[in-house]
């Protein structure tokens, strides 16, 4: 069965909910599974370092799951109308595969969580599809034919699923979001199949 991988990164589980939720939405094709990974948190202190393997969640990305997937979904929270900084890390690191054109004609979608209404979310969501773009991927987005866009008051956005968490940081997402989510995970499921094919 062919893997789509959802690549994230959740400080306090707003992001992983989302990933959750694409997840279940890869997987409702029938024909895909998804493969979920994160990244390690980076420190301005050189000598910190995470454990080889995460203490909770998602194992962490390794290149072969770039390679092996047949598409991509990515997520991050904001952090200053941007993407985290362990996401940009990781991105930093795949020359490799981009001279290699290991991700060349993949489709890919985004998907974010802020903490404010007006925290930056599409602005993340564009930073996020930069990389994918050097890569020679497909964008995914969120078509208003997907009819929770057009009444949802929390997040969601035709970039890509998003989430609005709140000061307090609560991971619990609304129906729209996950019927978002869900939406959005779907449709790369079933636009990788199409392309693998």
């Amino acid at each position: 069965m062919s893997e789509i991988l959802v690549l994230y990164y959740s400080h306090r589980g707003s992001v992983r909910a989302l990933a959750q939720q694409i997840a279940r939405g890869i997987e409702s094709t029938g024909n895909t599974t998804a493969r979920l990974r994160t990244v390690p948190r980076v420190s301005a202190v050189c000598t910190a370092s995470e454990p080889l393997v995460p203490v909770a969640g998602a194992p962490y990305v390794e290149t072969a799951d770039l390679v092996q997937c047949i598409g991509l979904a990515l997520g991050s929270p904001t952090r200053f109308g941007n993407m985290a900084a362990p996401m940009k890390f990781f991105w930093d690191s795949t020359a490799s595969q981009w001279s290699a054109g290991a991700l060349a004609g993949k489709p890919a979608c985004v998907f974010t969580s802020t903490a404010s209404a007006h925290g930056g979310q599409e602005s993340t969501l564009l930073s996020m599809m930069l990389p994918l773009l050097h890569h020679g991927m497909l964008l995914v987005g969120l078509p208003y034919t997907e009819t929770a866009l057009s009444c949802t008051r929390s997040g969601g956005t035709p970039y890509g699923a998003s989430h609005l968490a709140g000061a307090e940081g609560d991971p619990t997402l609304t129906g729209d979001e996950r019927q978002l989510a869900f939406a959005q995970g779907r449709r790369l499921a079933t636009i990788a199949l199409k392309l693998a094919s």
